[in-house]
């Protein structure tokens, strides 16, 4: 069966979302698209309920009943007030919405934030393709040195030339957003922010924007918990 335990207690973000969503998604980890949903919520204080499934247990149809409730048949799957929510970044969106936190005030604020993720969604789908590639390790070392490079370089740019994100530390400023979640989360699941972030030293701006999230008190805290499994 897959192991389900049950995170923090409710708050009054809980009730701003509608109740205590549960999250389906693999045992893999603190990595993956299904990670930066966990990271929005404890960043946020909600209590949630971590549900997550081994390879087999994903192909065993007696037990991965929830997840199957996407047509794509895919993860991550969220149960929240008797309702199923599919695809990560859109589930980010949704959340933030009923936050009424962790996205733009302004259109062209908003716009920017769109931006800056979907920037990070094309960053990891190449990610995930050479880090699984059969042809893997090659294939990810050439990854590394081509279109890992081009989005640092691409993100470090956009991030010290536009005005709503060059005084940092997050994409708005002071203001954190899901985006800033999703490059994070990019960032470590390809290893960078390791070894001193050694892998960042030539993007100070990418490095300011993953230290702020790291700062942040909730990320902190569970950065430094047994739920953080590296």
């Amino acid at each position: 069966m897959p192991s389900s335990v049950t995170v923090g207690q409710p708050s009054e973000a809980n009730n701003a979302i509608g109740g205590v969503p549960a999250i389906h998604y693999l045992d893999f980890l603190s990595r993956g698209r299904g990670q930066v949903v966990r990271l929005l919520w404890e960043d946020a204080g909600i209590a949630y309920r971590d549900v997550r499934y081994s390879d087999e247990e994903l192909q065993d149809p007696k037990v991965a009943v929830t997840p199957k409730k996407n047509p794509v048949k895919t993860l991550p799957v969220v149960e929240l007030n008797g309702k199923t929510l599919t695809q990560s970044y859109a589930i980010l969106r949704h959340i933030a919405r009923l936050l009424g936190k962790y996205d733009g005030e302004t259109e062209e604020e908003k716009y920017w934030t769109d931006v800056i993720c979907d920037i990070g969604i094309d960053w990891r789908t190449l990610f995930v393709q050479a880090f699984f590639s059969p042809t893997s390790p090659n294939h990810y070392e050439n990854h590394k040195k081509t279109d890992r490079a081009r989005f640092l370089a691409g993100l470090e740019s956009h991030l010290t030339s536009n005005e709503l994100s060059k005084h940092g530390p997050f994409v708005l400023g002071d203001r954190i957003t899901y985006a800033d979640l999703v490059i994070y989360q990019d960032c470590h699941d390809e290893g960078l922010t390791q070894d001193g972030r050694q892998g960042l030293k030539e993007y100070p701006r990418l490095t300011q924007l993953v230290d702020g999230v790291e700062q942040r008190p909730n990320v902190k805290v569970f950065l430094a918990s047994d739920r953080y499994r590296g």
